[in-house]
């Protein structure tokens, strides 16, 4: 049941997150006007990081979820209550809305120049923060350590939660145990291994890639691809 809780919510997200960029993409196709407001601009970055970073949080809650399903069965449902899985569901909604608030306030007072163009069919806070004409280092630091905070420390947890749950399996005795203990939670892994493997991929590559066409290509895999194939994998 708390799989459940999070898979509407996740869902939810996916949709939203869809709902930030699809639109304005196909207009931009159909019209071939690729042009945006600056108060369009800000309002897709923040609903972007608002929805991404909600994705990221619930990946990570559903992590503790499957760890606390494998490695203590007997005491799932006595942690697991609705009343825990509501706390963690808007506690990721309060953090994520802060984390895209308080990005998309510190970009209102930069100054832009008259006329921008922008290699990418969205707009992420590192590119909006090159077209500025303005001093972005307070913004450069606060989006490097809340990356580290927000971002690289529910990683690690989704880490040791699997590191965990696989050990356990493997001490499962029979294999049909194994099986069955490694099917509650496959549909996630594969979740978070697309989820993850693509952002990475697109973060980690040179500075070149990402400024190329091959780097908004690559973008499309996890803002668009694996947000539509969430539901396909929770489903099967």
């Amino acid at each position: 049941t708390p799989m459940y809780f999070f898979l509407i919510n996740l869902s939810l997200a996916d949709a939203c997150l869809l709902s930030t960029m699809i639109p304005k993409m196909l207009a931009n196709l159909q019209t071939q006007d690729k042009s945006i407001s600056y108060a369009g601009c800000l309002a897709q970055m923040c609903f972007f990081l608002l929805f991404l970073g909600l994705d990221h949080f619930l990946l990570t809650g559903m992590a503790c979820d499957r760890y606390l399903a494998i490695c203590h069965p007997l005491h799932y449902t006595t942690i697991m209550t609705p009343r825990l899985c509501a706390l963690m569901v808007a506690g990721s909604w309060s953090v994520s809305g802060l984390d895209a608030l308080v990005h998309t306030l510190l970009v209102v007072p930069l100054s832009f120049c008259t006329e921008n163009e922008i290699l990418h069919f969205f707009f992420e806070p590192n590119r909006v923060l090159k077209l500025s004409c303005t001093d972005t280092l307070i913004n450069d630091v606060l989006l490097y350590v809340l990356t580290v905070i927000l971002g690289i420390i529910p990683f690690v947890g989704i880490v040791f939660s699997y590191t965990r749950i696989i050990t356990t399996i493997l001490r499962v005795p029979s294999a049909e145990g194994r099986y069955k203990a490694f099917n509650t939670c496959c549909s996630h892994l594969s979740g978070v291994s697309l989820f993850y493997g693509t952002g990475f991929g697109v973060y980690l590559s040179p500075v070149s890639t990402q400024a190329s066409w091959k780097g908004s290509i690559a973008s499309v895999m996890y803002t668009v691809v694996t947000p539509m194939l969430n539901p396909f994998i929770y489903s099967l």
